[in-house]
Parts: structure tokens; C-alpha cells; sequence
């Protein structure tokens, strides 16, 4: 059965969740080896780096104190 990308996109939001969640289901169920792209290696290798730097991202607290802001 063949889906072409028009019919795709005419899916509704949650149809096309469940389509993703099937075929990630369908991938990690199968015995055949797959290699990710050399670009996501990339990407994460990337995204790692980016952690690694010692002002990355929010401390315990300065979330907190996000969330304490959002809700007054």
C-alpha cells in the first residue's frame, strides 16, 4: 500500500501521531539494522557539545523560578 504525501497531509494532527507512532514502532521491532544519517550524528554530536559549556541552560532554581512566575 503506497501513501502519497498529499494524502499524508490531508491527516488530522492525532492521525498523523498515530501514523508516526506505528512506523517507530514498526522500525524498532525489526531485526534489520538501520544506520542513522551522518546529520543527525552530526546534530548530536553538536547538541552534546552545547551541553557541555558551563553556563548551558537554567539552574534548579532559576526554573522554579519561571514556573513560580507563570502562575502569579
Amino acid at each position: 500500500m503506497a501513501i502519497s504525501k498529499s494524502e499524508l497531509q490531508a491527516l488530522t494532527s492525532a492521525e498523523k501521531l498515530s501514523v508516526i507512532e506505528f512506523l517507530w514502532d514498526d522500525l524498532t521491532a525489526s531485526p534489520e539494522p538501520w544506520q542513522l544519517p551522518e546529520w543527525i550524528r552530526q546534530e548530536a554530536d553538536r547538541r552534546r557539545a552545547e551541553m557541555d559549556q558551563p553556563d548551558f541552560g537554567l539552574t534548579h532554581d532559576e526554573v522554579w523560578s519561571r514556573i513560580d512566575a507563570d502562575d502569579e
